[in-house]
């Protein structure tokens, strides 16, 4: 099974992990996935912020 990853450096798609750990987001199961993977990130922080929030 093919993994996506999502390169923060360069802002592109990679298939399968090639760049340093450091400047990749992932894996994503699709490569749509891993084209948005900044508004999924995104959403996840957003999420989780309120989740935390609401422990509070």
């Amino acid at each position: 099974m093919t993994e996506w990853w999502y390169n923060n450096k360069t802002g592109e798609v990679e298939e399968g992990p090639q760049s340093l750990g450091q400047d990749r987001d992932g894996p994503f199961a699709t490569r749509e996935d891993a084209v948005r993977a900044p508004q999924i990130i995104a959403e996840r922080a957003r999420k989780w912020a309120e989740d935390e929030a609401r422990e509070r």
